[in-house]
């Protein structure tokens, strides 16, 4: 259910960067990549060295499909780290673009 309901999240960031080409449709895919996969990386390691010293562990639930990329590390927390990472791209790259919006819709237009 947890890994349904990721997808489902970041198809939805998927379509909102779509329609506004910011992160992937921005035409620097391959730097996206790089900066996604970096992201992830950095978040995982964060993790595993939580788990090594115990401050992280996977309790037994029935929302989780139970398939681990490590020791106490489930496939969700992956993706949760990519949807993570790709929400925030969104959101910084997306401010600006919501900010031109805001401010053609006010009466004073561009004014300071």
């Amino acid at each position: 259910m947890y890994l349904l309901m990721l997808l489902v999240f970041i198809g939805c960031y998927a379509l909102i960067d779509r329609r506004w080409d910011l992160y992937f449709w921005s035409g620097a895919p391959v730097r996206a990549w790089i900066v996604l996969v970096a992201g992830v990386a950095f978040f995982l390691a964060w993790d595993v060295v939580a788990i090594f010293h115990g401050l992280f562990w996977h309790g037994d639930n029935s929302l989780t499909l139970g398939i681990f990329v490590a020791p106490e590390l489930p496939i969700e927390e992956v993706l949760f780290l990519a949807f993570l990472c790709y929400q925030t791209m969104i959101y910084i790259l997306g401010a600006p673009v919501l900010w031109r919006w805001l401010r053609s819709r006010s009466p004073e237009g561009d004014r300071p």
